[in-house]
């Protein structure tokens, strides 16, 4: 099933210096990019490596009525990578595959991928919201994209109440 182009999307990316100016949103920018070559209209918004303001950025976004919230950076083992901590108990549940997934297509291209955190999950409410954490990389959200993108129209008829097909 191809992604429904009315499927309302938010990209959050999480960096201190692409926030404060001194990097460009190269992976975030690419994220927006390829969601629109399948249609979907898509949100950019940056915040800082603070928990407080991923939650609150991610809270915005399905507030706004994003179906879909897409993370990008923060997702390593470094001391500032806080996005995971910050977005997993907001949760309703998790889709542990997709995480899973997007690290079997990283480690194919740089071992690396292998201490990354992903997770993607459900934050049940009107409307219910898929949340995925992607690597701030522009190979990691190629890799993300490339996992949810074609699945992402049967996630949100899913979360709708759609039969399983």
């Amino acid at each position: 099933m191809d992604a429904d182009p009315s499927i309302p999307a938010t990209v959050i990316t999480v960096s201190d210096e692409i926030h404060s100016g001194m990097d460009g949103n190269r992976a975030g920018l690419l994220a927006v990019e390829l969601l629109g070559r399948q249609g979907i209209h898509t949100e950019l918004v940056v915040v800082p490596d603070d928990i407080a303001q991923i939650r609150a950025a991610v809270e915005a976004a399905c507030s706004a009525g994003s179906r879909l919230v897409m993370t990008s950076g923060g997702t390593g083992i470094g001391p500032t990578d806080v996005t995971v901590d910050a977005v997993a108990p907001l949760l309703s549940y998790a889709v542990p595959g997709i995480g899973e997934e997007i690290r079997r297509r990283g480690v194919a291209a740089v071992s690396s991928a292998l201490v990354s955190r992903e997770v993607a999950g459900v934050i049940l409410g009107t409307p219910s919201v898929f949340v995925l954490t992607a690597p701030g990389s522009r190979g990691g959200v190629r890799d993300a994209i490339d996992v949810i993108g074609p699945l992402l129209a049967h996630i949100v008829a899913q979360l709708d109440g759609a039969g399983h097909f």
